[in-house]
């Protein structure tokens, strides 16, 4: 049988590391703002529209996934999510 005593217990919680907060790059002072490109919702996710939605967010980066697809969950402030349906036609569009 393990026994943990409470300095072993602050030892293992000292061990932890918090993630440091997700910033946008102040070298090129990028940030994403979708509300100038919600009126691309429903409009078909190809390349070009895909594009032309990135560059109008002023996202440096950009990720189009279908509904329902895993994430991962960090936070990237200079990143335009383009979340498009079974079909390719835009649904959502997030920043982050």
């Amino acid at each position: 049988m393990i026994r943990f005593t409470p300095i072993a217990l602050l030892a293992l919680a000292a061990c932890t590391q918090t993630p440091a907060p997700a910033t946008a790059d102040p070298a090129s002072g990028a940030q994403c703002d979708a509300t100038p490109i919600q009126k691309l919702i429903g409009q078909a996710g190809d390349p070009a529209t895909v594009e032309s939605a990135k560059a109008a967010s002023g996202a440096r980066t950009l990720r189009r996934y279908e509904s329902g697809s895993a994430l991962t969950m960090d936070f990237r402030p200079d990143r335009l999510n383009v979340e498009v349906d079974a079909g390719g036609k835009i649904v959502k569009l997030s920043c982050g």
